[in-house]
């Protein structure tokens, strides 16, 4: 800290700073002091004698790509895209190792916006543990991404994405709940707007989990109140009742 503010002044030393920023930013992520990261961040993006196109393009990226990490914590999710893209574009190709530190926060960021990764990108920067996430976004398959999960907690848990991965539940059951529509559609196009949740009961049922109708009509309820579902509840009957018009809003790079 002593040494930031001695660079942290007008004159040539000043492009120093942001090394030093970096640098203390890689001790408070060591320790578990991400908190103290705010005053040095608030230090480089509101000092007048602070240009930040100045630095060295290395500086920037680590900049990037630890205060991406922060709005990931913080689920600024639109923002931490915006960091960890730059922090990605900007990286050096052939540092193959920092392009996997970097994917390894934006792609559970891009999954909470709806943009899903190839598996050959996950494949080239051995990211598999992702690929189970991304299928059962895919496929609206609350059991498997349950199971991957599951089967990576610890890993997770590490890189503080866990709770991210947690969230995406909700595109699952949007997910499961379209396929639904499409089958009813191609039985009883006349009702196809019309979803009894017994047969979401069933389709749950169906990939091993159990809940009862109470239960998916307050799932169904936080999907139209998150606007990943148009419509509302015939509630008597125990019917979801779409919209007849884009009842499937996509995400469109805005969070859950």
């Amino acid at each position: 800290m002593k040494v930031f503010g001695t660079l942290a002044v007008k004159g040539p030393k000043r492009i120093g700073a942001l090394y030093v920023t970096c640098q203390l930013f890689k001790i408070y992520f060591r320790l578990g002091t991400v908190n103290l990261c705010r005053s040095v961040i608030r230090s480089i993006e509101t000092a007048r004698n602070f240009d930040f196109e100045d630095f060295p393009v290395k500086d920037k990226v680590t900049y990037m790509y630890y205060t991406g990490r922060l709005e990931v914590f913080n689920e600024n999710f639109l923002v931490a895209d915006q960091k960890l893209t730059y922090a990605l574009m900007h990286c050096n190709p052939q540092s193959e190792s920092n392009l996997r530190r970097i994917l390894k926060f934006l792609i559970p960021v891009k999954l909470s916006i709806g943009v899903l990764p190839k598996r050959t990108l996950l494949e080239r920067y051995s990211l598999l543990e992702y690929a189970d996430v991304v299928t059962a976004l895919k496929r609206g398959d609350l059991r498997l991404l349950r199971q991957a999960l599951d089967r990576h907690e610890d890993q997770f848990l590490k890189s503080g994405v866990y709770l991210v991965l947690e969230k995406l539940e909700l595109q699952v059951y949007q997910r499961l709940v379209k396929k639904i529509h499409i089958i009813q559609r191609q039985k009883e196009p006349a009702k196809a707007h019309q979803i009894k949740l017994d047969v979401v009961v069933k389709a749950l049922k169906w990939l091993e989990i159990d809940m009862d109708v109470d239960e998916v009509e307050c799932i169904m309820a936080c999907l139209i109140y998150k606007n990943l579902i148009k419509g509302y509840f015939a509630h008597k009957s125990k019917v979801l009742v779409l919209s007849k018009q884009d009842p499937f809003p996509k995400l469109n790079g805005k969070p859950v």
